[in-house]
């Protein structure tokens, strides 16, 4: 799971409900669209706050940045049943906040999960976009080792729903010994983040990763700039997988040095140094 840097917003950014024509959406925003306007989608078990060390970097790269909880995430609610958490009903909703953000055409960041979120909305409709950018996300489902984790995950959501404390105690019991502890403040948050997450998003979502089909070569297809960024390792999607992707897509590739699967949470100066300048790239040549 991605852990945030820090959990305070910094001054320059506001947290409020963007208000769209698909519902309402917790996000935090920073920045005026002085270069453009960013959306940032997080991934499974994320939210907005995956984001933050973004949030005062690229808004003074001049670009207004909106970071979102997805439907059923964290600060977002949703229903208690699996169907609006489908792939396609997800991309729906990136659609509308785009919609709702108004302006000119937006940057769309995903990460993880974000991206397939992300990469589907863009092929339902790409002309409310100025880019796209996969964050640690693949060119289909997740290896072979996080699959199987993934599964058990789900299952144990199928069962035991009603009981996400419980769920919550189990994992991270499983927990390296060698981890590098959480600070009390950061435990108390990625609990409560957990907590508040609706399990049937994580259920539908979690397959989504078990199940996602390549559509590399019909996003290759689609007129726009693209961006691969990842860390320097990744379990989700190994790194030369992800190069591999990027040749597929003709697509930009970055790799942020000492980072694993959230570089926007691991390094987020050197990661919004690399998002700023590839949105500058798409400036240039529009």
């Amino acid at each position: 799971m991605s852990k945030p840097p820090r959990l305070t917003l910094p001054a320059a950014a506001r947290a409020y409900r963007l208000d769209t024509d698909r519902g309402s959406f917790a996000v935090h925003e920073a920045g005026e669209p002085v270069r453009g306007t960013a959306l940032l989608v997080p991934g499974f078990t994320g939210s907005k706050e995956d984001f933050i060390g973004l949030l005062e970097p690229l808004a003074t790269a001049g670009y207004r940045v909106v970071a979102v909880d997805g439907r059923g995430q964290h600060e977002t609610p949703g229903p208690r049943e699996e169907a609006p958490y489908a792939l396609e009903e997800l991309a729906r909703d990136v659609l509308a906040q785009v919609r709702a953000l108004g302006g000119d055409r937006v940057h769309l960041v995903g990460h993880s999960l974000g991206g397939l979120i992300s990469r589907a909305a863009v092929l339902r409709d790409r002309s409310p976009f100025a880019s796209l950018t996969l964050m640690s996300s693949g060119p289909a489902a997740i290896s072979e080792e996080q699959q199987s984790r993934t599964k058990l995950l789900v299952a144990a959501l199928e069962a035991m729903g009603d009981d996400m404390p419980g769920i919550w105690a189990a994992m991270r019991a499983h927990d390296p010994e060698d981890a590098v502890a959480d600070s009390p403040e950061l435990a108390d948050f990625l609990r409560e983040r957990w907590l508040a997450t609706v399990p049937e998003q994580l259920i539908a979502t979690g397959r989504t990763l078990i199940c996602e089909p390549d559509r590399i070569a019909e996003l290759s297809r689609v007129d726009l700039p693209k961006l691969v960024l990842s860390g320097a390792v990744d379990q989700a999607w190994p790194v030369p997988l992800l190069d591999e992707t990027a040749r597929r897509l003709g697509a930009r590739r970055v790799i942020v040095p000492g980072t694993d699967h959230s570089p926007n949470a691991e390094d987020p100066a050197t990661t919004a140094r690399a998002l700023a300048s590839f949105w500058d790239s798409c400036r240039a040549c529009s």
